[in-house]
């Protein structure tokens, strides 16, 4: 494999290549955007297969399935991700992933195997997942200097919406044509896009990495690999602070915005084409603010900024339920997209910045438990809670709880003067 020299943390800014003109970051983001897609289609092909194979609360528990093993499994997700390499693992990941569903596929066109199956493949979904969300964070610093990780980030959230506005469209469309079993070959599909895109990409080799057959004998243990990153994190008080800060923003954030919007629209009589709209003015505004930061490619006193972001966005969240018509939730959204959208982009790029290359893995591995593995676990308290208390005081709650992360944010001197590198 050709690899570039290694990215070293002082890399000078003269001269460096912005990264929507780098060859490596475009296929990376390539294979991205595909698997992202991919995501997508799968989700829709997988919701779909499960409620007609099932009552709700079954195909409910199979939807639940991948997030277990992503919670238990995450943290060792990171270490794997540093040890062999995020590229090598991200393209073992998608690899598995097409394999698996594409034989899915297969099987439901000759048989109705019922729900065990949709069940199996969730869970696999889900252990891939865990080593594949470290890989996806800890790639970028691989493939550019660190003054371009900031627009390496907004080309990401970019992609997202990109995948949002095509996959499911997509995975309905398949499940249309030839139902679930033509849309899990679609996903399938999707996949094996972005294999050759990243087995193309040529990531740069980490000191240690070039005396690795002298080394390897005294590798240390998997669980040495995770002490070391954990303690990685905290010997680093803007990555201490920045975990706690994610923590809370993702705990208070993700419930309200999945689970309590459903039934906040039911509640309201808006329809599912009115809480569509609410979603799209939230993807409206963290589109337009990826895109923002793609064409700057920094912003200034990123920690503080982070922090304010949060604080604010809080007070638009709880908005959301207590605003009086669809076109004012419609606006709170938009207003919740723009700055949730900035403070997950700058999160990101000073996860990236502020460790050590040998460690994003792991950082990135602890700031997806709380985003991807144990957030969305919050989903039936949610729905308990709306049901106790109304949508009102839920959605309150959890503003208070997405505050109390920016307030922890503010409160850290070391977090509040964080840049990013020029």
């Amino acid at each position: 494999m050709t690899v570039t020299p290694a990215i070293s943390a002082g890399a000078p800014p003269a001269g460096e290549r912005p990264a929507h003109r780098d060859p490596d970051v475009l296929r990376w983001l390539g294979a991205y955007t595909s698997s992202a897609i991919g995501d997508n289609v799968y989700y829709v092909a997988l919701s779909w297969a499960a409620v007609q194979s099932g009552t709700p609360s079954q195909a409910g528990l199979v939807m639940a399935a991948s997030a277990v093993p992503r919670a238990l499994l995450m943290l060792g997700g990171g270490v794997i991700a540093d040890r062999f390499g995020p590229r090598r693992v991200l393209i073992t990941g998608n690899g598995v992933r097409c394999a698996v569903v594409a034989a899915v596929a297969v099987v439901l066109l000759v048989s109705s195997p019922g729900l065990w199956l949709l069940g199996v493949l969730a869970l696999l979904f889900g252990v891939v997942d865990a080593a594949l969300m470290p890989a996806l964070g800890a790639l970028p610093a691989r493939i550019t200097t660190r003054g371009q990780l900031a627009r390496v980030q907004g080309m990401r959230g970019m992609a997202n919406r990109l995948a949002g506005v095509l996959g499911a469209p997509l995975g309905g469309l398949g499940v249309a044509l030839g139902g679930a079993a033509a849309a899990f070959g679609a996903a399938a599909l999707f996949f094996a896009v972005a294999l050759p895109l990243l087995a193309a990409v040529r990531i740069g080799r980490l000191p240690r990495e070039a005396a690795a057959g002298r080394e390897r004998a005294a590798r240390p243990t998997a669980a040495r690999e995770l002490r070391d990153g954990l303690n990685h994190i905290r010997r680093n008080p803007v990555l201490a602070r920045l975990m706690l800060v994610i923590a809370l923003s993702d705990l208070g954030f993700v419930g309200p915005l999945n689970v309590g919007l459903a039934l906040l629209a039911d509640e309201r009589g808006w329809g599912a084409s009115g809480m569509g709209w609410v979603l799209a003015g939230f993807g409206t505004g963290a589109g337009a603010m990826s895109l923002l930061l793609t064409v700057r490619g920094r912003v200034p006193r990123a920690g503080l900024v982070l922090s304010v972001t949060i604080a604010v966005g809080a007070v638009a969240v709880g908005a959301v339920a207590y605003v009086p018509t669809l076109a004012a939730a419609v606006g709170v959204a938009l207003a919740v997209g723009l700055l949730a959208g900035l403070s997950g982009a700058l999160c990101g790029a000073l996860i990236q910045t502020e460790s050590d290359p040998a460690f994003v893995g792991r950082v990135t591995s602890v700031a997806s438990l709380f985003s991807l593995g144990l957030a969305p676990l919050t989903f039936p308290l949610t729905g308990a809670a709306i049901a106790l208390w109304g949508t009102g005081p839920v959605f309150a709650a959890g503003a208070g709880v997405c505050a109390l992360g920016g307030l922890a944010g503010l409160g850290s001197g070391a977090l509040r003067r964080a840049e990013l590198p020029r």
